[in-house]
């Protein structure tokens, strides 16, 4: 998956250093982000000598390489990088990169939407001690946002319910997927998306493993579970294009191995779950 970066360590402690003429910027907005792709898929990351004058500020380290993103108003752009999706860095490599590019965007994204105090619109400032953003007038503090979600994969036997979404990009199969909503467990969070989107219930609930998904966001987390009752679908259009039950040997190959969702559809295709 794309946070598999082993024998890498990705260190998110807040101990912010002063950036260095080596050092990665890592520069985004919405859902691109300023790099090279080669043809072969090699990613390439600027770094602050790439850069006329820049105020910076310390995201994370990966081993003994440190990411910063820059702040302030225009930047121009060093020659030879432009801003692309962010979605080529399911296929980048090395993963390391990709995944830091995605983590920063992830944290961009926070930083943009809480300039200002949400309680009395004084202008945020940023923590000493931790990754968080204070008020200094009424003391309200912000933290980056994450999204507790679930990765839903549904046995029938030798079947497997598959989806695909309504209105993404995305076309392939998928797993049944949703956020948490407020007051429930992650595990009521997996019957409710269930019921909601398809119409049926499950059981069996199997915690697999979990996923640091930037692109939205968003914290994963992956089950397996089986049909109880009736295989009929009741599709909810507005979430999904459709649902509809695959034999195992029919499930796509995982080409990109970077999410869960495909993870786990490989793992039923080969009969491991």
């Amino acid at each position: 998956m794309i946070h598999d970066i082993k024998p890498c360590v990705y260190d998110n402690s807040y101990t912010p250093v002063a950036p260095e003429g080596h050092n990665y910027v890592l520069l985004c907005k919405g859902q691109e982000a300023v790099c090279k792709i080669g043809h072969d898929g090699t990613l390439l990351l600027p770094r602050v000598k790439d850069f006329e004058s820049c105020q910076y500020r310390y995201l994370f380290s990966i081993d003994e390489d440190a990411f910063f993103m820059p702040t302030g108003g225009d930047i121009k752009l060093p020659v030879g990088f432009s801003f692309e999706s962010l979605r080529t860095m399911r296929t980048a490599r090395p993963r390391k990169l990709a995944f830091a590019v995605v983590t920063a965007a992830s944290l961009t994204r926070w930083y943009d939407l809480n300039c200002y105090c949400g309680r009395c619109r004084t202008a945020m400032e940023e923590s000493k001690s931790e990754r968080a953003l204070v008020c200094p007038s009424c003391e309200n503090t912000v933290y980056p946002r994450i999204n507790p979600a679930v990765i839903v994969a549904v046995r029938d036997g030798e079947r497997l319910l598959v989806t695909r979404y309504a209105g993404r990009p995305y076309k392939n199969y998928a797993l049944i997927a949703g956020f948490a909503e407020t007051g429930e467990t992650i595990e009521e969070t997996v019957l409710r998306e269930v019921k909601e989107e398809t119409g049926i219930t499950v059981k069996n609930l199997e915690f697999y493993k979990s996923q640091p998904w930037g692109f939205s966001d968003s914290l994963l987390f992956g089950f397996f579970c089986d049909l109880d009752g009736t295989d009929e679908l009741i599709v909810d259009k507005t979430e999904l294009a459709t649902a509809l039950w695959v034999q195992r040997e029919d499930l796509p190959d995982d080409e990109e191995t970077v999410s869960l969702t495909m993870e786990m559809m490989t793992l039923l295709k080969k009969g491991d779950k």
